[in-house]
């Protein structure tokens, strides 16, 4: 399966007529039949369909060609992580469609009353990474972002060349007077969410560095997999075991850097600070199933690096789903100059 870039088109009645006509036909082949009209709720990123059926609501989702891989994840993840996943109706990599039934409660929606559950959910999602792992090549072949640590540091000079991206005034170049910090330590301070200049001239000094982090984090030799990426609360079905979903947001990399997003998800719900032996805990649940083949002062080492270097692999990630002429991305395109702000900031563990 390869991806073709495909302008979505969502508000045209043609395009809607053609996916309703898509789901309803997916549907049909499984036996079951819409009820109703379908509620909508659109992203910059994609668009998705709460569809009524006799058989309670399935979802579909149109993603943007800049996220349209995770149609190609949709479809290869079941056959590696049965279980971890949901098994689609159908999926259309082409096109960055997708069909799935519905999941059941989130462990948002059961709004447990402290983090130790999360022990299990990173055990069984550490799981799925390593027996995704020896597919890595196939899945970037197919069109899944390679974010691996060779990658990243070209990937990150791309990145500091794309002013517009960044938010950068296209004719300053010049450091300011502004700090290279904003108020909440996230390296990110200009009056209109994009880097200020200092912290960019820090980004571009710091890429030596960064590749080093990068060379030594691929040389611990723990196998890339697919890394979710935006795995918080909201991205996990509780019911029936815990199965993962939204992967707009995943790459190929170095399947520590989880940790960033999830951890930090868990302090801002739990009220943690950095380093708070709850996520220290968390962590060395995860790592647990490594220690197989390496010793775990090793693998506390290497997340670190993992969590921090993922911090530029967040703001690809954005740029990726923020790839669209859609008027609303000026709501988020601050997101895509905040991550790679992060890279200066304390990290959770």
């Amino acid at each position: 399966m390869t991806i073709v870039s495909v302008a979505p088109g969502w508000a045209d009645p043609q395009w809607r007529a053609t996916a309703l006509d898509w789901v309803t036909g997916q549907l049909d082949r499984h036996g079951r039949r819409v009820t109703g009209p379908v509620e909508a709720r659109q992203r910059p990123w994609s668009l998705v369909w709460r569809v009524p059926t006799d058989a309670g609501p399935y979802w579909f989702k149109a993603n943007n060609p800049g996220t349209a891989y995770e149609a190609v994840l949709l479809a290869e993840l079941p056959r590696s992580a049965p279980g971890r996943v949901l098994d689609p109706v159908a999926v259309d990599p082409a096109r960055g469609w997708s069909l799935l039934p519905h999941g059941g409660p989130s462990l948002r929606d059961l709004a447990e009353p402290d983090p130790a559950r999360w022990a299990d959910v990173l055990v069984a999602y550490a799981d799925l990474q390593r027996t995704v792992a020896p597919r890595a090549d196939e899945l970037v072949a197919l069109g899944v972002p390679d974010q691996r640590p060779a990658a990243l540091p070209a990937l990150l000079a791309d990145l500091l060349d794309d002013r517009a991206a960044l938010l950068l005034d296209p004719g300053h170049d010049a450091p300011d007077t502004r700090t290279a910090a904003g108020d909440d330590g996230d390296g990110a301070g200009s009056d209109d969410g994009g880097l200020d200049a200092a912290t960019y001239e820090r980004l571009r000094a710091y890429q030596p560095r960064f590749a080093e982090d990068c060379g030594r984090l691929a040389d611990t030799g723990i196998p890339a997999s697919v890394q979710h990426d935006d795995l918080h609360d909201g991205n996990v079905f509780a019911a029936d075991g815990y199965r993962f979903f939204d992967w707009g947001d995943a790459s190929v990399a170095h399947p520590f850097g989880t940790l960033l997003v999830t951890l930090r998800s868990v302090a801002h719900t739990y009220s943690l600070p950095e380093g708070d032996p709850v996520l220290l805990r968390l962590r060395d649940a995860y790592l647990e199933a490594w220690t197989d083949r390496h010793d775990r002062p090793a693998l506390r080492e290497a997340a670190g690096l993992a969590v921090r270097v993922t911090t530029v692999s967040r703001a690809l990630s954005w740029r990726r789903a923020l790839a669209t002429t859609d008027p609303t991305r000026a709501e988020y395109a601050d997101a895509v100059p905040g991550w790679l702000g992060e890279l200066f900031a304390p990290m959770p563990v």
